[in-house]
């Protein structure tokens, strides 16, 4: 079973994070902040990587540090469980529509990471989610998960459907990168041998 499970406490936050690479997208988030839960919850039920988060923060302050610190542990939590990569595709890309939102995602979880993030989110705030937060938690999926990461807005003036989009885009693009390829089961996906 490719499954890990990470804990992450500091000062600020008390997180815990458990995944099952092989799952069928089965999750129980709660972080505190509905929006990002909700946002899990997406995907966790489009990667059919099934997802338990369990966050405290520092909400006196704001979301920012939970939202980032869940990012930072799902990161290494992915890292952990892929091991050494071997059999998996590598690669996944989607196109997401989400009514007049269009997202586009392509990742490689090479082990260097790398966010090229061309979204726009109009509204400052979804209902009391900061929309900067959405980038933030790309940013330490991205940086934690090794994962060199492009999220590409092509359509969309609605900020909830811009970053649910994105959400589910990233989603099942990770979908296919963790599965495994049936033709090269026993084989890391790279020439060096190693990712």
């Amino acid at each position: 079973m490719r499954t890990a499970t990470v804990t992450r406490k500091t000062a600020e936050t008390d997180i815990s994070v458990e995944i099952n690479l092989d799952g069928t997208g089965d999750y129980d988030n709660q972080t505190g902040v509905g929006f990002f839960d909700h946002m899990l919850d997406q995907l966790a039920r489009h990667s059919l990587i099934d997802m338990t988060i369990r966050a405290k923060g520092d909400y006196h302050i704001d979301d920012h540090h939970t939202v980032e610190d869940t990012g930072i542990a799902l990161g290494q939590a992915l890292v952990q469980a892929l091991g050494d990569k071997k059999g998996i595709r590598r690669y996944g890309e989607c196109h997401l529509p989400m009514d007049d939102a269009q997202v586009r995602c392509a990742l490689d979880l090479s082990a260097r990471p790398f966010l090229i993030w061309n979204v726009a989110l109009p509204a400052q705030r979804i209902g009391a989610f900061d929309t900067e937060l959405v980038r933030e938690f790309f940013q330490a999926l991205s940086t934690h998960g090794g994962i060199t990461l492009h999220i590409d807005q092509l359509h969309g003036f609605n900020s909830h459907h811009i970053a649910e989009a994105a959400f589910k885009a990233v989603a099942r693009a990770l979908r296919l990168a963790v599965e495994t390829d049936p033709r090269k089961a026993d084989a890391i996906p790279s020439t060096k041998g190693a990712l």
